[in-house]
């Protein structure tokens, strides 16, 4: 990239208008002490970087890659899931009007960034040159089927949820579980097969209390994602990554391992949640991690066949020296290695207000709408009954404690009714799997 963009080139990007508030509140020189711009061979701005003074002892990381084709890509070390961040689109103004300086290749972690991202271009590239001319196009030709059948599949969805709609949903078979697998088959027939359990657990909805709201409410999302994958090339690349991995296609563990950004950090075990599925004879492990000094959030999703432990074996609350690859949707890792326990009996990790999670949350969703779990770290919360089992911060703002936790008395006995430090994974019906630090003690999970 050898011209210098307008400040209208860099809010062109912005997600929505409170990322460009947010980012003209974080573009000054003073809150940047540490900022710069790569060269790339011709001569011209490859990357922008910087390190952005945050609430935190340690600053916050960004950096945009401007040398690849299509939109820029950037990566920043913030909770915040809109993408680009606030940081990213505030470096990339700074660089706009002038305030940042180069040619400066910038600390450590800005070339292994740019690195990592080379070598996984290099890897798909290699790939490709391996086949012959014959199996490319083959492959290519098995794509482009496998679109077509989806798309129709989709097309058949639509017109299904209409007739939903239409009919009433005082007409919805609650105890005829084959109503809702034969749409489901006809998901897998048309290799949508992530769509397809999406449609299949409507039936278990109809045992709800509430059944018809939710049931609405997984309606709208199977619309949301049946546009989302027409309108695929208008959304950002995690959007889309999570668009195509809900609806089926999903990557190998190897694809994985060999094209995905690989990250080495200190990543801290938030929750950890198995669900057991006896329909399906398995157990799913959500293992929510975050990353001490990337501050990057990742969740390891495994499979256990019956009689099998789930992997991996980490333990809530402890640190681990972990290199992780990441899925294209940017939150979803397969642990590549794991070089030991850093620390058992670790402080506390820095929380947040209910407010601040929620928002976290939020962000998450503008990039993933059908994330149906969360990791929240909540800081200073106490243990409530009334008017139902929940976490208060100081605010008195509360989440509620979902079903399986009650009654929960391993949080009333570990805070002895004073203030905690409570990680737990966070859904629509109440907080998961918590872990909670006392006084002075080492994190204790139920």
């Amino acid at each position: 990239m050898n011209e210098r963009w307008s400040a209208d080139d860099v809010w062109a990007l912005a997600p929505d208008a409170s990322s460009t508030k947010g980012a003209l509140k974080v573009a000054k020189p003073a809150s940047w002490p540490a900022r710069g711009w790569r060269a790339g061979p011709d001569g011209g701005v490859a990357a922008v970087w910087g390190e952005c003074k945050g609430s935190g002892a340690k600053p916050y990381q960004a950096a945009v890659d401007l040398a690849g084709e299509g939109a820029p890509v950037s990566r920043c070390s913030c909770p915040s899931r809109k993408f680009p961040c606030k940081h990213t689109l505030a470096v990339l103004y700074l660089w706009a009007i002038g305030e940042v300086d180069g040619p400066d290749d910038g600390p450590a972690w800005v070339g292994e960034w740019l690195e990592s991202r080379a070598a996984r271009a290099r890897k798909r590239t290699e790939t490709s040159a391996e086949q012959s001319p014959e199996a490319r196009k083959q492959a290519e030709k098995t794509a482009r089927e496998r679109e077509e059948l989806v798309s129709s599949g989709l097309d058949e969805l639509e017109l299904w949820l209409a007739d939903q709609v239409e009919a009433g949903l005082s007409e919805a078979p609650r105890k005829n579980r084959d109503h809702w697998k034969l749409m489901g088959q006809r998901l897998v027939d048309a290799k949508a097969g992530g769509a397809a359990g999406r449609v299949t657990e409507l039936a278990s909805l109809t045992r709800a209390t509430d059944w018809p709201d939710r049931m609405l409410q997984e309606f709208a999302l199977l619309r949301l994602l049946i546009n989302g994958y027409r309108t695929a090339p208008t959304l950002s690349e995690r959007t889309r990554a999570a668009v195509r991995e809900r609806i089926g296609f999903g990557l190998r563990t190897e694809e994985v391992l060999q094209t995905g950004e690989r990250v080495r950090d200190r990543w801290r075990v938030l929750a950890l949640h198995d669900a057991a599925d006896a329909e399906a004879n398995l157990t799913t492990r959500r293992l929510w991690l975050r990353g001490e000094d990337t501050g990057r959030t990742a969740l390891s999703l495994t499979f256990a066949a019956p009689n099998e432990a789930p992997t991996p074996a980490l333990r809530p609350g402890a640190v681990y020296d972990t290199e992780v690859a990441f899925y294209p949707n940017g939150y979803r890792v397969t642990v590549a290695s794991t070089h030991g326990k850093v620390d058992d009996e670790a402080d506390p990790p820095e929380g947040d207000s209910v407010a601040d999670a929620l928002r976290h949350y939020a962000d998450a969703l503008a990039v993933d709408p059908w994330l149906d779990a969360w990791p929240v770290v909540l800081a200073g919360v106490r243990v409530a009954r009334e008017p139902q089992w929940s976490l208060v911060d100081s605010d008195g703002a509360a989440l509620p404690l979902h079903d399986d936790e009650l009654p929960p008395w391993t949080l009333l006995a570990v805070s002895g009714g004073e203030p905690v430090t409570v990680s737990a994974e966070w859904t629509p019906w109440g907080l998961h799997s918590p872990t909670v630090w006392g006084q002075g003690q080492k994190a204790v999970a139920p």
